[in-house]
């Protein structure tokens, strides 16, 4: 009998740690998503950009942006990023900080006239790279549900821990997704741009978990627990984009672009293993283990997303930008495994989310002065409306012979639930996430 409560709990101990990484569903949702990590210049107008080029981030927003450089340019740009995590659990508050700084965008565009006899002006070539999400961060809650899911289950002699003293849970993740466009675009009758780019990624997530329980029977008998998790996610991907820039006149532009899906090919490595077991009596003869490594390989389809842009241009003294993106979540699809029930979730818990970006610049001599907004809608039906990312972004830039430098600042804050026990306990609420993100970014451009 005891060898049986051993297995039935090592088992279930198993099904939770199960639980305390992100699962397919999230890890979709996550691997899905953009951030606005370009050049200062387009931090500072949140990305609104679509309308206009003649930057290299805004090409990744769309391509045709490309061909309107009037001239070839490089640019560098490093960005420090703060991240403050407020995590609830059960009325305990635990805020945690994180710092990590980088190299978020290298890249340059050569322009070349054409024959004065056609009517396309010029062609664009660029190469891009960017950082589109870093995952660095670290959080931990710890509070008190009143109910123990690792023994719960199992209403067996000799012992059942029923009761829980206290639950802690930390979390740390590291990596980033690195995004190489190459793009070439053309100028036509100097009024439309189109362009094409080809999007490479590289993808590098890990996550480690550890969760420990403070548990108690009723009768003076305790189980000190403690199990941890980690996953490590790595591959690559592929995508295209289209686009195309429209001046309705000397003021006014319109700009449209479609990114297909990025087809991602995923391997990952997961292990578990318990940091301790502390149980006084040993009436279950618990004793820590490991699960050694195990690996899977997966491929992951994105949702495809459309950029429609607007924007208006006040001649030389300034502009206003606006941009909006929908992309269907529901159509984030898992390949090349068992995943019925994951694509199934896609479409069941998952919807369209729409993003808006708002800039503006104004320019004083060689002095620029930018501003933006942005919001975008949680892509989870179930979601509540603190759950969606909004927020704002300044800065200025400066030109010099041969050049710029640009700054910004950008700050965001949103909500997020994260549940803890995942399917396994309907019992113990999810951690409630307060996350506040601030970036300072700095651009150097040198014309070439």
């Amino acid at each position: 009998m005891k060898n049986i409560i051993l297995s039935a709990v090592v088992f279930c101990i198993a099904l939770i740690s199960n639980a305390q990484t992100l699962g397919y569903n999230d890890l979709g949702v996550l691997f899905s998503n953009e951030s606005i990590n370009g050049t200062a210049r387009y931090n500072a107008m949140s990305g609104a950009f679509g309308a206009l080029g003649g930057d290299l981030s805004a090409i990744e927003t769309n391509p045709a942006g490309a061909a309107v450089f009037m001239n070839s340019e490089f640019s560098l740009t490093f960005a420090a990023d703060n991240i403050e995590t407020s995590a609830n659990f059960y009325g305990n508050n635990i805020l945690t900080e994180n710092d990590n700084s980088n190299i978020t965008q290298a890249g340059g565009v050569f322009v070349f006239s054409t024959n004065n006899r056609s009517n396309w002006g010029k062609v664009a070539i660029s190469f891009n790279y960017s950082n589109i999400n870093d995952y660095e961060n670290n959080w931990f809650a710890n509070g008190n549900s009143g109910f123990a899911p690792v023994t719960d289950l199992y209403d067996t002699e000799p012992i059942v821990y029923i009761n829980s003293e206290n639950q802690t849970f930390e979390n740390f993740t590291d990596g980033e997704t690195k995004k190489y466009s190459f793009t070439i675009a053309s100028e036509y009758n100097n009024n439309l741009y189109l362009g094409a780019s080809i999007n490479t990624y590289d993808l590098e997530y890990f996550q480690r978990t550890i969760i420990n329980e403070y548990n108690n029977d009723g009768n003076g008998n305790t189980l000190d627990i403690s199990q941890a998790q980690e996953l490590f996610t790595y591959g690559n991907g592929i995508s295209l984009n289209f686009g195309l820039i429209s001046k309705l006149n000397d003021n006014m532009r319109i700009g449209l672009a479609f990114q297909s899906p990025i087809w991602y090919s995923l391997s990952e490595e997961f292990l578990e293993y318990d940091d301790n077991v502390n149980e006084p009596n040993n009436a279950l003869g618990l004793t820590p283990g490991y699960s050694g490594i195990n690996g899977f390989d997966y491929n992951l389809k994105t949702p495809s997303k459309l950029t429609g842009s607007l924007a208006y241009i006040f001649n030389k003294q300034g502009l206003v930008s606006l941009d909006y993106t929908y992309k269907n979540y529901g159509n984030t699809k898992l390949t090349n495994a068992e995943f019925s029930n994951e694509n199934q979730n896609f479409k069941t818990d998952l919807e369209s989310s729409g993003e808006l970006r708002i800039g503006t610049e104004w320019r004083i001599e060689n002095i620029s002065l930018r501003g933006g907004y942005f919001y975008q809608e949680s892509p989870y039906k179930n979601a509540i409306d603190s759950d969606n990312v909004d927020g704002f972004s300044f800065g200025a830039g400066l030109k010099f012979r041969g050049g710029k430098i640009d700054l910004s600042y950008q700050k965001q804050s949103n909500t997020l639930p994260y549940n803890i026990y995942g399917s396994l306990s309907n019992d113990v609420d999810s951690a409630e996430l307060n996350i506040d993100r601030s970036k300072i970014t700095a651009t150097l451009v040198l014309n070439i």
